[in-house]
């Protein structure tokens, strides 16, 4: 399996910063780049724009999530352990087990597009 990492893009750093308002509007104009396999833990993401973002793989452990509408995200692969997720949506997708699995247990989210 490929490892976690932390890409040099002005974008991501927005993220990893928490400057989640900033990321929501430089998105508006800005190329996004994949965040596949990004690092994302530990990181207060509320408030996140994840329309048409690539996380396969993104590892959230111990993120605050909460709100967040992943509907048309990419979150095959993800790892969401111990997050926060009062108030997201999902991919229809996946299912509720899968959800539950990877936030107790830190399995990866598998589901089909």
């Amino acid at each position: 399996m490929e490892r976690v990492k932390i890409i040099d893009h002005s974008l991501y750093q927005l993220l990893r910063s928490e400057k989640v308002d900033e990321f929501n509007k430089q998105k508006q104009s800005t190329p996004v780049p994949s965040f596949e396999l990004c690092d994302f833990r530990g990181l207060d993401l509320r408030g996140l724009d994840a329309s048409g973002l690539d996380l396969k793989g993104a590892y959230f452990r111990g993120a605050d999530l909460r709100g967040i509408d992943f509907r048309k995200a990419d979150l095959e692969g993800a790892s969401i352990a111990s997050t926060k997720i009062s108030g997201c949506y999902f991919p229809e997708e996946l299912s509720p087990d899968e959800i539950v699995m990877s936030v107790t247990h830190g399995t990866r989210l598998r589901y089909r597009r």
